[in-house]
């Protein structure tokens, strides 16, 4: 599941491409026809992130609501002025990134009557294609698409924790964690306590922290659930700006430059399991099973 990064990175390039234009609106697999409807013809106004939900304010009273869930994927493809730079989800292809084994520019994409790229047949799994008149959007698998009133958007973000990508104040946060035994690694799973820190983040930041992922959140101290959250914000900022999670700090990587890390030296614990810390040295990475999740720690440095 994309983690919050992911999506705020979205609602960037969502606003980058779509922003201030008018979009047409279409469900190809029929599912998503009557929201469609509503979306179809309006001005996107702006996209914005909360966590992992993904939303986009258009006129006409609406806003587009998002989760990609487990499978969810956004695939965009346009012509040489649509700067979609990423997509979320499953492998895709990027129309306007293309180019051709010679290396040149792929070619100029056909146009319809109306002189909007004119996209390939969607594929009978696109829940929504939005388009623009420089390239389109198809979303597939997503667990929520829904057309809401500003006021359902509002709702959906109350039910939330704070967003360390949003400057929220995180005082909810504390607040929950020091009322209750639950796991420290499960509440900052806990979307209500804290939106948008996913499976490796909480991995990452744990041991970063030197905290046992089992200890209760009310025994975790304050300066300490003051540093998860500000590292989880530098984090997660690092990974809007790289499109990647990278986690190792500089001496952990000598060397090698953030930008290159990714996939052998970006992590601590994630999917490391059986494998030398590259703190202690020992070989005490280990995956374990936390709310049914995998929980990966160091045995070691979160004693």
């Amino acid at each position: 599941m994309p983690e919050g990064h992911s999506v705020h990175r979205l609602a960037r390039q969502f606003t980058d491409v779509f922003g201030g234009r008018r979009i047409r609106a279409t469900s190809p697999q029929g599912r998503f026809a009557e929201g469609a409807a509503l979306l179809d013809g309006q001005v996107l106004k702006r996209a914005r992130a909360h966590g992992k939900h993904f939303f986009a304010d258009v006129s006409g009273g609406h806003v587009l609501h998002v989760h990609l869930g487990m499978y969810g994927a956004w695939t965009f493809g346009g012509d040489q002025d649509f700067a979609a730079a990423s997509s979320i989800g499953a492998p895709r292809r990027i129309g306007e990134r293309e180019v051709h084994d010679d290396g040149a520019p792929a070619a100029e994409p056909a146009r319809d009557a109306d002189g909007w790229v004119q996209p390939p047949p969607p594929a009978a799994t696109v829940r929504l294609r939005l388009r623009a008149e420089h390239g389109w959007a198809d979303l597939i698998g997503a667990s929520r698409c829904r057309a809401l009133t500003p006021a359902e958007a509002a709702d959906v973000v109350a039910g939330l924790g704070p967003d360390p990508l949003s400057d929220d104040d995180p005082a909810p946060f504390y607040d929950l964690a020091r009322r209750t035994r639950r796991p420290i690694g499960v509440v900052l799973m806990d979307q209500a306590a804290v939106s948008g820190i996913g499976n490796i983040f909480r991995a990452e930041a744990l041991f970063r922290a030197g905290i046992d992922p089992w200890r209760p959140a009310r025994e975790v101290s304050a300066s300490d659930l003051a540093f998860l959250w500000a590292d989880n914000a530098a984090l997660m900022r690092e990974g809007v700006r790289l499109g990647r999670i990278v986690t190792t700090r500089p001496e952990h990587r000598p060397g090698i430059p953030a930008e290159s890390a990714w996939p052998e030296h970006a992590n601590y614990v994630y999917q490391r399991q059986g494998l030398a810390c590259l703190v202690c040295g020992r070989e005490t990475i280990v995956v374990e099973e936390m709310a049914a999740r995998k929980l990966y720690r160091c045995l070691t440095c979160q004693s």
